[in-house]
């Protein structure tokens, strides 16, 4: 058998999912297979998961289900929205990720756009935080957006042209700080909400404009959102505005599954399951795995 912990491991692992499976209400009888995120992500959290995943799956002698974490994030939609299973436009937008992927079925993705800097949630938590509001950046620049003008400040939007659906949020990103800065040095007001509701609109004018534009290109009629920033309802808003001009239909989770969370490994590991995707005992974390690298 391929070395997947010491004994001593093991035996804790064991015994932290059997007290886990006392309180829940599923029996480990009645699982079919064990399904674990093994990348992309910090590799301290991933190689919890991978280690419990894997002495679980050799314990009970269930078959062991790698799953790349923004798979999981897109198939949190099905929460909910079953009925979206194939040929729709997804907007992944989280901390380290902004893609725009054309889903095929629920096991095939198409990259057509990402972002060549930071991503959008990276540049919430920034912004964030030069205003002082703490973290995570976005619920809280959400919250002051509200008591805002967005268009007290015109902020950058990056268009690389050619028919591109590639993001950049670091020119944006660093206009608001600069703009922070400019402000400090004059001894002027900070406006936290003007500033917070300008930035975000820039952010989401992006999102939603190019990924609309992708559905159009494809000439397909639905549209998800997932990751974390899938929660920010100006997004929700104005994805759903837009989009309903061109006869597109917009789905998103309920925000308690935006960010990480179980289920949504649960149901991408579903769907490899069958498949017949399965993983070896020597599946290992790869925290800079690939969107939709097998």
């Amino acid at each position: 058998m391929p070395e997947i912990a010491s004994r001593h491991h093991l035996e804790l692992i064991i015994q932290v999912v059997d007290e886990a499976l006392r309180e829940a209400t599923v029996e480990l009888s009645e699982i079919d297979a064990i399904a674990v995120a093994y990348g992309p992500g910090l590799v301290g959290a991933l190689l919890v998961g991978v280690s419990a995943a894997k002495g679980i799956a050799w314990a009970s002698g269930k078959p062991l289900i790698g799953v790349n974490h923004i798979e999981g994030h897109i198939a949190a939609n099905y929460i909910g929205h079953s009925e979206l299973g194939s040929n729709y436009i997804c907007l992944v937008v989280s901390g380290g990720h902004s893609h725009i992927v054309k889903v095929t079925d629920r096991v095939n993705f198409e990259v057509m756009g990402r972002t060549r800097d930071d991503a959008a949630g990276e540049a919430f938590d920034k912004i964030a935080r030069a205003l002082g509001l703490g973290y995570p950046g976005g619920p809280l620049i959400d919250k002051a957006a509200k008591a805002g003008n967005p268009e007290a400040v015109k902020f950058p939007r990056v268009n690389f042209g050619g028919g591109s659906l590639d993001f950049s949020f670091s020119g944006v990103k660093t206009a608001v700080i600069n703009h922070i800065h400019t402000l400090e040095q004059k001894h002027e007001e900070i406006n936290v909400s003007d500033i917070a509701a300008s930035f975000q609109t820039a952010v989401v004018d992006v999102l939603t404009d190019y990924t609309i534009k992708a559905a159009q290109q494809s000439e397909i009629k639905n549209i998800a959102i997932a990751g974390g920033v899938a929660s920010n309802s100006l997004l929700r808003s104005e994805m759903t505005r837009k989009a309903k001009k061109f006869g597109i239909v917009v789905t998103f989770p309920e925000p308690v599954f935006c960010t990480d969370n179980a289920a949504m490994i649960a149901i991408a590991g579903y769907y490899k399951f069958a498949n017949d995707s399965f993983a070896g005992l020597e599946l290992n974390a790869v925290p800079n795995l690939k969107l939709f690298e097998r």
